[in-house]
């Protein structure tokens, strides 16, 4: 049966959340909502204004000469990019290049970058840019990689954000449990309630999508 989703209401008409509740398997966790945000990644409009509100709350003096985008979220960040360097932008990185790059993952969910796109990482001041963070496991990689790569992360942002930091840095969001989703919960699959209660899970999803059961 098809996942029914639902807009759930929130401070910007332009910018709507689709939740479905149920039951569903991340491959970290159990959660108890799974949060659409195929159109905010992929429609130019919704693109344009996640971008927007997320470039408008980095302060003046903010470097950033690369954004790294995970879990498809590179229309957003190419949006950031021009955004954040557009004549009249009261930012560091008016009229310079930003470059806008995804890493690729290893089996074992380690960020590569090839020698051809790691020197958009090497030396430069890097923002990671997540769809969603929730138990912080692939932004932790992230801010990893990017040190490994001798860059230097400075923050993450996301459409929504279940907790407040990660690897020490504020994760700015423009969607988050405390206005946005409250009843919100992620577990650990071998301590997850609904499981201990006998709920069936509704299906899988990750960053491409859901796979209903």
């Amino acid at each position: 049966m098809a996942i029914q989703l639902i807009k759930y209401p929130t401070s910007n008409s332009n910018l709507p959340l689709r939740v479905a509740r149920g039951h569903f398997a991340t491959s970290h966790s159990h959660i108890n909502y799974y949060i659409d945000l195929t159109m905010t990644k992929h429609r130019l409009s919704e693109a344009r204004e996640a971008a927007q509100e997320l470039a408008s709350t980095f302060k003046p003096s903010t470097i950033i000469d690369t954004i790294l985008c995970l879990d498809g979220t590179e229309v957003i960040g190419a949006c950031m990019a021009s955004e954040l360097t557009r004549a009249g932008f009261m930012n560091m990185n008016a009229h310079r290049t930003i470059y806008v790059v995804t890493p690729e993952h290893t089996s074992g969910s380690q960020l590569l970058f090839r020698d051809n796109s790691a020197p958009m990482i090497v030396g430069k001041h890097v923002l990671v840019l997540a769809a969603s963070v929730t138990t912080g496991y692939t932004a932790k990689a992230a801010i990893e990689a990017i040190r490994y790569y001798n860059g230097i992360p400075v923050g993450i942002s996301a459409i929504y954000a279940s907790v407040d930091s990660c690897e020490g840095f504020p994760i700015v969001s423009i969607f988050n449990m405390e206005r946005d989703l409250m009843d919100y919960e992620s577990h650990d699959s071998h301590d997850c309630p609904l499981c201990k209660a006998g709920v069936r899970l509704d299906a899988l999803v990750n960053a491409h999508g859901i796979s209903s059961f």
